[in-house]
């Protein structure tokens, strides 16, 4: 499949330019004009790239890219032996970040609702970021924490009291601890996200809700594999997701 027909194709699934971002979307790195193999993961680290090489790849496809607002522009360094790495080995790098977050079928937080086997009941927050619904077998605290960390494959940590009965939950993946408050003003019980700050500690324990840190990488696994299934399923494309170890 040739390269701008398989970007036209998920711009059409993403939309997005419906997101004000922080990194561009899309096509990062040009590479072959050609793209038969796909290898898919969260982040574009070097490790990603050398398993991409390996497997012959023709195009790498993330959510967390290159090219952030406020960071050094110049190509020096990490940057620059990646990106080296990837034009040596004419490898495109495709990157999708808020819009592969809030889409309503492929995103990292619809995939991470149906792991966790929570109920939508809506989007709110900025761009739609922050989703809340229910835990239908409802609990502790405790419970819901361990019922994470079980589904994820990683230790949550849990703030708050765990004697806390959990039925209605607000999520949002990745680093968006600084939804929490919003979360809170939603009248949830359990807030689920992948990072933590100092102050979470407090808004837990005096607002009487639980915050769950299940990890950055753990809950942003998913919107990109569904992707890149549609793509095989839709194109006939190999992609194969590659998921590598990240305790963060």
């Amino acid at each position: 499949m040739q390269l701008m027909q398989l970007l036209n194709s998920i711009d059409q699934w993403l939309e997005p330019w419906r997101y004000k971002d922080y990194a561009p979307n899309g096509l990062q790195v040009e590479g072959r004009a050609e793209v038969a193999r796909i290898v898919c993961g969260v982040t574009a680290s070097q490790a990603l790239i050398d398993v991409a090489i390996a497997r012959q790849a023709d195009a790498i496809l993330v959510h967390h890219g290159y090219f952030w607002k406020g960071e050094d522009a110049r190509l020096v360094g990490m940057k620059r032996q990646r990106v080296a790495k990837l034009l040596q080995h004419d490898i495109s790098l495709l990157a999708y970040h808020l819009p592969l977050d809030a889409h309503p079928e492929l995103g990292n937080n619809a995939r991470l609702a149906a792991v966790l086997g929570l109920d939508v009941a809506g989007q709110s927050g900025e761009q739609g970021l922050l989703w809340h619904g229910s835990w239908p077998k409802a609990g502790s605290a405790r419970d819901f924490a361990d019922h994470v960390s079980m589904l994820l494959g990683r230790p949550a940590q849990l703030l708050g009291d765990e004697n806390q009965r959990v039925s209605k939950v607000a999520w949002c993946t990745g680093g968006a601890q600084g939804f929490f408050e919003e979360a809170i003003a939603l009248g949830v019980h359990a807030f689920v996200t992948g990072e933590v700050s100092e102050q979470c500690f407090h808004l837990a324990n005096e607002y009487g809700v639980a915050f769950i840190a299940a990890g950055h990488h753990a809950t942003e696994r998913y919107g990109v594999q569904v992707l890149g299934e549609k793509i095989s399923h839709l194109h006939g494309i190999n992609v194969e997701f590659v998921d590598l170890f990240n305790p963060v």
